[in-house]
């Protein structure tokens, strides 16, 4: 079947409404895909509806970096997938139309489920690796460090295993930030275990503001100025925050904690974003999706911000 066949998403509306994605530094892409989703389907929705939610934002100046992003801005619309193909096949068309988008643009991708993520690591680190493994900074309630899926050899929980598997990540280089559910001992401090940083959700409690500046710091130092991806699954929110996803978690985090996050490490080398699991058909309120767009907003704010202060442009 040829890629223009395949279609899915009505892209009546645009991220910010920005205009369609020519030549500008920065580009929204979607990805609706949830065919390994292990509770509630319906993250293939997500993409349309944090575009959505983003124009409440689409003539904002963002409160802490002072700028707008959207002159600088394009929406790719959504990819055209084979949802109905097994897995890899899915994954073979993500990773060459993230490839090509990276080639010209600093992007972020709207999911879609979060097996979506090892995809654009791959894209990612063949274009910003220099040879080498990437930094991943990964918010999450779930830890998705899983050797199999629920007896599936890969899913939207064993991304982080494959992409450390496959030298995608930096072990030495990987954060994960919220974490919470259950799970064996071996999967949830798999990436510590590794080499890598966990701040896990019972750390976070009661922290916000300048009670997260050594987690900050840590961060920062333990990066450096490695080419780093930011991979957020909406579920790292409390369900109070995120109701609208497929495998909520209580005990999570708040809105204002992840955006100290994103603001206070916006210096970093990003070569990347994603945003993953929002599932509009269980939001209230459009909560999540809210939530969502702003988290987007808020990293594209930071690299247009460090883009005019003399920052180098890492998108192309």
């Amino acid at each position: 079947m040829a890629m223009g066949q395949f279609a899915y998403a009505n892209n009546s509306n645009r991220f910010l409404a920005c205009e369609p994605l020519a030549d500008q530094p920065f580009a929204i892409a979607g990805v609706p895909f949830d065919g390994v989703v292990t509770n509630r389907p319906g993250a293939r929705f997500g993409p349309q509806a944090i575009r959505a939610a983003s124009l409440m934002l689409c003539d904002g100046i963002h409160p802490h970096f002072n700028v707008s992003p959207l002159d600088h801005l394009g929406d790719a619309l959504d990819m055209r997938l084979p949802n109905a193909s097994p897995l890899p096949e899915v994954r073979r068309h993500i990773e060459a139309q993230a490839a090509a988008l990276m080639a010209r643009h600093h992007c972020v991708f709207l999911g879609g489920d979060h097996s979506i993520t090892l995809s654009l690591l791959r894209a990612a680190q063949a274009r910003f690796g220099n040879g080498e493994p990437l930094a991943v900074v990964h918010f999450d309630a779930h830890c998705d460090t899983w050797s199999d899926h629920f007896g599936e050899p890969s899913g939207h929980g064993t991304w982080t295993y494959e992409a450390l598997q496959e030298g995608l990540a930096s072990p030495a280089h990987t954060v994960q930030i919220g974490i919470r559910s259950s799970g064996e001992r071996a999967a949830r401090e798999y990436v510590a275990d590794q080499g890598g940083l966990i701040y896990n959700a019972r750390q976070l409690r009661g922290k916000d503001g300048e009670g997260l500046a050594g987690m900050v710091a840590a961060i920062r130092e333990r990066i450096g100025q490695r080419p780093c991806y930011l991979t957020l699954d909406i579920d790292c929110l409390d369900p109070a925050f995120a109701p609208g996803t497929g495998t909520p978690e209580p005990g999570g985090m708040t809105s204002s904690q992840v955006l100290t996050f994103i603001e206070e490490l916006a210096d970093l080398n990003w070569v990347g974003m994603d945003c993953v699991e929002v599932a509009p058909a269980y939001d209230h309120a459009e909560l999540t999706t809210n939530a969502a767009a702003t988290f987007v907003w808020t990293y594209l704010a930071g690299q247009v911000a460090k883009r005019q202060h003399g920052g180098q442009h890492r998108g192309g």
